[in-house]
């Protein structure tokens, strides 16, 4: 990642979360509903969880609903084929496909 892109989204994060911070905590202090900070965290976990979920399906229905389970990281039979020598050799999209 270029460090221009992590400065930048740093200071994006940072802002968005002050400004977030400030006016939940002047909306809790005007109203003295502290169980609202609950509901929003509630809501954060129940829409990851669904963003999650949708991502599981769209890639299963990328690969035609076959779900491949565990398999072992590598198989050494030679060493040609040994695991760090092969791992190596293999871009990010051929070890990380999804």
């Amino acid at each position: 990642v270029p460090w221009q892109y992590a400065v930048y989204f740093f200071f994006v994060c940072l802002l968005g979360a002050y400004i977030g911070k400030t006016r939940i905590d002047a909306y809790v202090k005007k109203t003295g509903m502290g169980s609202i900070l609950v509901g929003i965290l509630a809501t954060i976990i129940a829409l990851a969880t669904i963003g999650c979920i949708i991502i599981l399906f769209l890639n299963l229905a990328k690969v035609d609903w076959c779900v491949d389970g565990f398999k072992a990281f590598c198989t050494v039979s030679s060493e040609e084929n040994a695991c760090p020598t092969r791992l190596l050799s293999l871009s990010a999209e051929e070890i990380f496909p999804y």
